[in-house]
């Protein structure tokens, strides 16, 4: 059995909006559609709330799609005796790999190298050992193998390009990878299954009040213009980096202290680097991943203040030349900046200890916490993608206090779209790779993306036959995938599809700048865009490349930020911060 989830598009949108706005106050409007609040969507919709989410830009355009896109424990904790909360993240990332998204979330084998033979090899080896271990301290079956010790000639085989005089050997661990902005969106699908009403691109300005209590918003359709007063027992803010903005809306003295802190990533072709598994480094700063995805490696990350515009990130020429440094130091044939097909840069909502003065109660974890700005208004801030299921679960409890009781939280039991039947589509995949003439490359890449859902893929297909070609100057993708996006996954300019619906803006040297116009030929006339619209994005999506292609140039934060600001954006944010 598969589910065909909802398809979510423009009209649904509207419907969406319509319905939040027609006077009919919701239980729950969350506010940011990234994956906190995209799983804080789901988890209300799954208790039976009438829930609705909304986001100013495309949903996953800030955080939630400029990751390291690990799923992970947390390995570093264990240095900080910090058990509880790394298994708390190997109990949600083993769950994510075996139950919730088994087809998004895939096992990735890690290697620590070792500098020194005999202390270096019992202390990492006992830690590694110990996250193994809380790993199994859960009723479930072990979703992933035991660490094991490798030789220096062992390391040599499995990673030959790792510099000889770099280790002496290595410890094999695992953890896991997602498409970030993947998982949000499926979320946000899955959500709407349930009943949420999902709008992107929509903007709150304002919270509503009654006798002192926040009771609503004021949302701007950033498509339209146009205003929509929506009221709602609770308001959930889940912005991120923007918590600070949004609370404001309320003019109380409450809520949490957030700052941003900038990390970027690097792409590299696959055959650049000669190996099989990935790489942790420490540095004298943080950590740095070398992670093999199917076509090239991600490495990752920096982690420096960031004090600029939160709308816009930038990695700047000092950024690339960090990574590059100390990736290089292991690496027997170093990389340069020729070697670089992407970057991205994102921004770590750094949750700071304590809350502002006023704020009546919280609820505390290491990674996140909880809080009531003000009655009515709930806000969520810090944490990690791994444990986003927690944090979810954590704010709906918060939010409906003794209700909760009676409502208890159930998405350790919700599969994601995708995830249901995805054991007999595997099975059904050979028949289709050889009626489509598709790669076993292609039909791995399809899984990995849709999972059951792929025999949504192939319907298309059967009623445009033309859909089952790769994009011609972009292979790795399907023009099914293309469509899909546009009829399914509420893509709303051609950036949603470039940045967020495929990784094109960073996976392929030119952005995907080659693939525009055959994507708009797809899109196009799913959407109604006549060709000054056609145009317009083109143009749009060319300006934003080239700005953040100059960014990568610049020495400074200030200097990146200016540089990417030359851009306009397709659909602005209205400012919340009054200018000094």
């Amino acid at each position: 059995m598969t589910v065909a989830t909802i398809a979510l598009t423009a009209q649904t949108r509207t419907d969406a909006l319509a319905a939040m706005s027609d006077g009919t106050p919701l239980d729950v409007l969350v506010i940011g559609g990234g994956v906190t609040g995209a799983g804080i969507a789901l988890d209300a919709a799954t208790r039976g709330l009438r829930v609705g989410i909304v986001e100013a830009q495309d949903w996953a355009s800030g955080t939630s799609s400029r990751s390291s896109k690990l799923v992970h424990g947390g390995l570093r904790y264990l240095q900080m005796l910090d058990f509880t909360l790394v298994h708390e993240a190997l109990t949600e990332r083993d769950l994510l790999l075996t139950e919730i998204a088994p087809h998004l979330v895939r096992p990735v084998p890690f290697l620590y190298p070792l500098e020194h033979r005999f202390w270096q090899r019992f202390y990492v080896g006992s830690g590694v050992g110990l996250y193994d271990a809380l790993a199994s301290l859960t009723s479930r079956r072990r979703a992933l193998p035991f660490h094991k010790h490798l030789s220096r000639s062992e390391l040599e085989r499995v990673f030959p390009d790792l510099r000889h005089d770099a280790a002496i050997g290595a410890i094999q661990y695992w953890d896991a990878s997602v498409d970030d902005a993947r998982l949000v969106v499926t979320l946000v699908r899955t959500a709407a299954e349930y009943g949420a009403l999902a709008a992107s691109r929509t903007q709150v300005v304002e919270l509503t009040k009654t006798s002192g209590r926040v009771d609503g918003a004021v949302l701007v359709d950033a498509e339209t213009g146009e205003r929509l007063t929506v009221k709602a027992d609770q308001v959930i803010n889940a912005t991120g980096v923007w918590t600070e903005e949004t609370e404001g809306l309320a003019a109380e003295e409450g809520g949490l202290h957030v700052l941003a802190s900038k990390g970027i990533h690097i792409v590299v072709p696959r055959e650049r680097i000669r190996g099989e598994k990935g790489l942790i480094l420490q540095t004298e700063k943080s950590v740095l991943f070398v992670i093999p995805w199917s076509r090239y490696w991600v490495i990752g990350t920096t982690d420096t203040p960031w004090k600029q515009e939160l709308r816009h990130p930038v990695a700047t020429n000092a950024d690339i030349e960090y990574v590059l440094e100390h990736a290089n130091a292991v690496l027997a044939n170093p990389l340069t900046k020729d070697d670089i097909i992407g970057t991205w840069a994102g921004l770590r909502p750094l949750l700071q200890p304590g809350t502002k003065e006023g704020t009546s109660s919280a609820k505390v974890s290491r990674e996140h916490t909880v809080a009531s700005v003000a009655p009515g208004l709930t806000a969520i801030a810090g944490g990690k993608l791994t444990t986003y299921r927690v944090m979810a679960k954590d704010a709906v409890d918060f939010a409906l206090g003794d209700r909760a009781e009676s409502l208890p939280s159930i998405t350790d039991h919700i599969p994601l779209a995708g995830a249901v039947g995805l054991q007999a589509v595997r099975r059904k995949s050979r028949a289709y790779a050889e009626k489509y003439g598709w790669t076993k490359a292609m039909v791995d890449h399809l899984l990995h993306r849709y999972g059951s859902q792929l025999t949504q893929i192939v319907d298309s297909v059967e009623a445009q036959p033309d859909l089952a070609r790769p994009l011609e100057h972009a292979p790795a993708y399907l023009r099914a995938e293309i469509a899909f996006a546009a009829t399914h996954e509420l893509v709303l300019h051609l950036e949603d599809v470039l940045a967020h619906r495929t990784r094109l803006e960073y996976e392929v040297p030119d952005a995907g700048e080659a693939a525009l116009e055959e994507i708009l030929d797809i899109i196009a006339p799913i959407l109604g865009w006549d060709q000054a619209r056609r145009e317009t994005e083109r143009r749009s999506y060319l300006d934003r490349r080239a700005a953040t292609e100059s960014a990568a140039l610049t020495a400074t934060d200030e200097e990146g930020e200016q540089a990417r600001l030359q851009a306009d954006d397709i659909a602005p944010m209205i400012s919340l911060v009054e200018p000094s």
